[in-house]
């Protein structure tokens, strides 16, 4: 509600009264998120349901990830109240299950890992054959398949375990059939560190795989593998990354026992730790890493120019050309972000000898190429690209906001192998530009630039690793390593933004969290300049659309409440644009408020306040994760 002071004295008439938009305020967006936790291959013996749910969280407030690089805690008017449905499959389901499993086996030799795990000292046993099993097609089978009463609409984790039934095979996960799109590499087909002991989150509409109706389904199976993402083939050491810190990781099924690599007591907990901090954290309820509503001065964008530079520097190769699918690349940033209009440029860019500085000190020497700056090496490209942004930025007033899409073409193996990341502004964690990187090494590795560019395209758009997040309730940063090395298992879903790279979309967990997002940003937008509104002397003529707005928020509250996430997206703009209209009549700059911003972030920047705050440049370099696996 907004007080008396908000219109001038003389007005006559009273302060109009909302009951959803709030002037100046952040949204208060509810809802009661069901979560559905099937045991499968599991008695209440085995999994204490009691142990379990205590180590499950009752609340999630998503918050700006990128804002805390820099001390600030920027919550997005979104508060989830979990709602646990917790059940355990009968004997009945479990064998048509599992018959199932047994039916899309496939024979196939040891990989590397299981091979390692064999050679471990202090292994349980030797994995003595080896099946895969297509992913999507268990994913499919429980979607339309679940045991009775689970409605798997809503979001639902499968905990599976077949091992100690008679039927059981030794087995992995694969997902084959969409090789990179610019070079033709298949990861799922060719690598070892590929193969899974987890799936789930494809969408209805997946071009290879999709499920054809929405479903939320995410199993892990801890009886597949062992498996190289989790490193749970290496049993006869707890520090695996060489950070002299233990990490913990959940092994397979059977090393849950007496002597083995974990106590049998242990179990329940480190089923509620996946289920907390990978499913629900990581994939289905979670925090932006960038602000979603981007750095504009137009206000919540609507139009948006996918701008690729090219900063060519392999002779002989037209890498703009060669390695960059546009039409793909927006079609899979139009899937996330559906309500705005993309499109797609590219201008080839050559190196100068400052740009060959920036870049070498930034990878090679780590000297700063801007003496004059306070800020360190790992800032050389954003200050030279920063410096240069008229020459990027070349559709001005044609679009509502210019996606900078910055990609280095070299052959200077001494570089390294950076593959990319969504650099933010240096000054408060707004996003910046996107760099993707491309050399002969990248594509022997598999790569193009396309895939690359959608990932950290995703990440600029407010997208967070599936293995990297924020949990609220502890108020704990997660990464993949020490206490959290399991979170790695979160790559193994149908996501553009995972490091398995056996798919390039979105994920439906994504599209969710997206539509989400965007739902806070456009009532936040529509709170924020109510008050500008309302300040105004002529005010009254804009009394007709804040009421306006003040309907389509409620709606959009209520489709957020209901779960109907595209709904509520949808309702919010149209709050925002309802805003935007009063602003208009009473004369008010609907600009004002997004153009502040702006200003104080580049106040910050100058003030020198960022120091390294990076954790996030995608990379093949060896230990950087399973994209480093063979």
């Amino acid at each position: 509600m907004v007080g008396a002071s908000a219109t001038p004295a003389s007005a006559a008439a009273p302060a109009p009264r909302f009951a959803h938009l709030a002037p100046g305020a952040q949204p208060t967006l509810v809802e009661k998120v069901p979560v559905n936790v099937v045991f499968l291959g599991y008695d209440r013996q085995e999994v204490n349901q009691a142990q379990f749910t205590s180590g499950l969280a009752k609340t999630y407030v998503p918050e700006v990830r990128s804002r805390q690089w820099y001390g600030e805690r920027e919550k997005l008017g979104i508060t989830y109240a979990y709602d646990y449905k917790i059940s355990y499959a009968d004997r009945g389901y479990e064998d048509a299950f599992f018959k199932k499993l047994s039916g899309l086996a496939t024979p196939a030799p040891l990989t590397a890992y299981q091979e390692a795990y064999n050679a471990q000292e202090k292994n349980v046993l030797d994995v003595t054959e080896n099946n895969y099993i297509d992913g999507p097609s268990v994913e499919k089978y429980l979607a339309y398949n679940p045991p009775r009463g689970v409605d798997t609409r809503r979001n639902t984790i499968f905990l599976i375990n077949w091992y100690g039934r008679a039927d059981f095979k030794f087995h992995l996960y694969r997902k084959t059939g969409e090789p990179d799109p610019d070079t033709g590499y298949d990861f799922g087909a060719n690598r070892d560190s590929r193969k899974m002991m987890a799936w789930g989150g494809t969408t209805a509409d997946d071009e290879e795989t999709g499920l054809g109706s929405t479903r939320r389904v995410w199993f892990a199976d801890l009886s597949a593998g062992p498996e190289a993402n989790m490193a749970n083939y290496i049993v006869d050491q707890l520090d695996v990354d060489g950070d002299d810190y233990p990490d913990y990781r959940m092994p397979t099924a059977w090393e849950y026992t007496a002597g083995g690599f974990r106590a049998p007591s242990a179990l329940a907990g480190d089923l509620a730790k996946l289920t907390r901090y990978v499913a629900l954290d990581l994939l289905m309820t979670t925090s932006p890493l960038y602000p979603v509503e981007l750095p504009t001065t137009t206000g919540v964008p609507k139009s948006i120019n996918v701008d690729s530079n090219t900063y060519e520097g392999w002779p002989g190769v037209d890498a703009s050309a060669q390695y960059i699918k546009p039409d793909l690349l927006v079609k899979e940033l139009s899937e996330l972000r559906w309500r705005n209009r993309l499109d797609y440029d590219n201008q080839d860019i050559a190196w100068d000898a400052r740009n060959t500085a920036c870049f070498t000190g930034q990878f090679v020497t780590g000297e700063t190429c801007y003496e004059d700056q306070t800020l360190p090496s790992g800032a050389n490209l954003f200050l030279y690209n920063d410096e240069f942004i008229a020459r990027t930025k070349d559709d001005a007033g044609k679009v509502d906001y210019e996606l900078p899409l910055i990609n280095y073409v070299y052959t200077d193996e001494n570089a390294g192998t950076p593959l990319g990341y969504a650099d933010d502004n240096w000054a408060d964690g707004t996003q910046s530009y996107v760099f993707s990187f491309l050399s002969p090494g990248i594509v022997a590795a598999g790569y193009g630039l396309t895939t690359t560019q959608i990932h950290e395209a995703g990440h600029h758009l407010g997208m967070s690793h599936p293995h990297d997040g924020w949990d609220s309730e502890s108020a704990t940063d997660i990464g993949p390593s020490g206490d959290f090395y399991f979170a790695w298992v979160g790559d193994e879903s149908n996501s553009m933004m995972s490091y398995i790279d056996v798919n390039w979309d979105f994920s439906q967990f994504d599209r969710d969290n997206s539509d989400r997002f965007l739902t806070a940003a456009y009532n936040e937008a529509a709170n924020a300049l109510a008050a500008n509104v309302l300040a105004d002397p002529d005010a009254r003529r804009a009394t007709a659309d804040l009421y306006a707005a003040d309907l389509a928020l409620g709606l959009a509250k209520k489709a957020f409440a209901n779960h109907e996430y595209r709904a509520a997206y949808t309702f919010a703009e149209e709050g925002y644009h309802a805003v935007v209209r009063a602003a208009k009549k009473a004369g008010v700059d609907p600009n004002a408020v997004a153009s502040a911003m702006r200003a104080e972030a580049e106040q910050a920047r100058i003030s020198g306040k960022a120091d390294d705050p990076h954790e996030f440049i995608d990379t093949l370099e060896p230990g950087s994760g399973p994209r480093s696996l063979p």
